[in-house]
């Protein structure tokens, strides 16, 4: 495999990767939104639009994105609308120069709005169907989601991490490892199924319903993963909102009710793991120039406030219906 950046992945070995799968690109490569792996859009020569999506190198394994890819047709085979990669001599993974990636039709439409109970709704009875089919079978290769991914690690890349302003130092590790300690205390991953993993509206393309895109950081983990990021708002619009959701997902898969109280510790997990991300992906060029902000003092000050935040949320009753 090559480096772990993507250093060695220029036009020519692109457009060389997708031609070697029988496809002729007729337009030119157009960058998607994605830092974690390169994605490009493209129309081929049969004037259709495609997807090349290329994996960071080292980061998942062949096995492990191969499982990706395979829980995509299966729920794709059970008419649950997931953009699944394609199959060229029966294989969805394919590897050039060094890089594994994957062709994916091209699907247009536009974010659901998280505000608007007849979305919400229709996600509710789709996650259901995901969950449904996902209660199968466990993931092999793939992780499991958990507190050392998710909490202990992220809290050691922050701490040796330069960009933390020293000035910021005492109230930012203070707060960040209260909030820690006690997301520790109050999760525990049990119940673990296969989860889309990273279910949050950018990753909803909606057009006459949802459309289910990018499970790259599918996992196994409690069904509630796939649920919270839906959540926005004051705590009784969340209320409406979840039972909503629940109403809908147990048209199509029982639900344990007990997991609702861990929606706070997955946020503390979510805002933990996001920070260490960006602070350990920071030497690749294209993070710096998507997230200036997050070298700015202010950016650590906001933290600090939104991590007392969090501390507090952590403290109150769960969420109940």
């Amino acid at each position: 495999m090559s480096t772990f950046d993507f250093s060695g992945l220029n036009p020519d070995l692109i457009l060389d990767a997708i031609e070697s799968q029988g496809i002729l690109v007729e337009s030119g490569l157009l960058a998607l939104n994605s830092y974690e792996n390169r994605v490009y859009q493209f129309v081929a020569q049969d004037q259709k639009r495609y997807v090349a999506k290329f994996y960071r190198p080292q980061r998942w394994s062949q096995a492990q994105i191969q499982e990706e890819h395979d829980f995509s047709i299966e729920l794709a085979s059970h008419e649950i609308p997931v953009v699944a990669p394609m199959r060229h001599n029966g294989q969805s993974l394919h590897s050039h120069e060094g890089f594994y990636f994957a062709l994916f039709p091209s699907v247009g439409g536009r974010q659901f709005e998280v505000d608007n109970l007849d979305h919400l709704e229709w996600m509710g009875r789709f996650i259901g169907r995901i969950h449904a089919v996902a209660k199968s079978a466990k993931f092999i290769h793939r992780p499991t989601f958990s507190t050392q991914e998710h909490l202990l690690l992220p809290l050691q890349e922050l701490q040796s991490s330069s960009l933390i302003p020293s000035s910021l130092h005492n109230p930012f590790f203070t707060i960040l490892q209260q909030v820690v300690d006690l997301a520790l205390s109050l999760y525990e991953g049990s119940a673990n199924i296969r989860l889309h993993g990273d279910c949050h509206p950018g990753n909803i393309l909606w057009r006459d319903g949802p459309t289910f895109v990018d499970l790259d950081d599918c996992r196994n983990g409690p069904a509630i993963q796939d649920l919270w990021m839906m959540l926005s708002g004051d705590r009784q619009q969340q209320f409406i909102q979840m039972d909503t959701l629940i109403e809908a997902y147990q048209e199509f898969c029982d639900f344990d009710n007990t997991q609702l109280a861990l929606i706070e510790p997955l946020r503390a997990m979510r805002m933990v793991h996001y920070m260490a991300w960006l602070a350990k992906r920071w030497q690749d060029p294209a993070f710096p120039q998507a997230f200036p902000w997050f070298a700015d003092p202010k950016y650590w000050e906001q933290q600090v406030l939104g991590l007392k935040e969090q501390f507090s949320s952590l403290q109150e009753p769960p969420l109940a219906l």
